[in-house]
């Protein structure tokens, strides 16, 4: 009897808990059905550095975002607004800063920090530097497994950071000699 209490807890923890899962990178990617306005000098000319500051999900404790995750969906993301090239003139840099995350609750707000560089290589310029902070909340109603709140919480957060970092590059302003954010 006391064998069945003991498996019927696991089970019901394994059901409640689960396994952590690493964000996926399709969950991450940012795609807009209208694309903003970029400086014509970027259409196709972005490359994206490998990504620094991620982490691998261990199974047994928390959902992380990778950094080939995070890297795939920045580069997906730059993809659908006509952006990324293998080998652009512009090299963008990304690197997780910080992913805030709870242990535990019933909503979870997850806020990544995201620090994002964008370099000319044809003059070493850096013309945009910029940390991105964004939070996003998954709530029971999305999932009741408290590992898939997570694991949408960091998605959304990361999804969210992209979208911000996207909307604040729209502004930049590629002028010959001159490079500055229209505020």
């Amino acid at each position: 009897m006391k064998l069945i209490k003991l498996l019927a807890i696991f089970a019901a923890s394994t059901y409640l808990f689960g396994c952590a899962a690493g964000a996926k990178q399709e969950n991450i990617t940012y795609r807009s059905y209208q694309s903003a306005t970029y400086a014509q000098e970027l259409s196709r000319n972005v490359d994206v550095e490998p990504v620094s500051g991620g982490r691998e999900t261990n199974p047994a404790w928390t959902s992380e975002i990778s950094n080939n995750a995070f890297f795939g969906a920045l580069r997906d993301s730059l993809s659908a607004q006509n952006l990324y090239s293998d080998n652009g003139r512009y090299k963008l840099r990304a690197t997780l800063v910080g992913v805030d995350q709870p242990l535990f609750g019933f909503d979870m707000t997850v806020t990544t920090r995201i620090r994002y560089s964008l370099i000319d290589t044809q003059t070493n310029q850096t013309l945009l530097e910029e940390l991105v902070a964004v939070p996003h909340t998954a709530t029971v109603g999305d999932a009741f497994s408290g590992v898939a709140r997570l694991r949408m919480a960091n998605e959304g957060s990361a999804k969210k950071n992209i979208k911000n970092f996207l909307n604040r590059l729209a502004q930049l302003k590629i002028e010959p000699k001159q490079v500055s954010l229209v505020e």
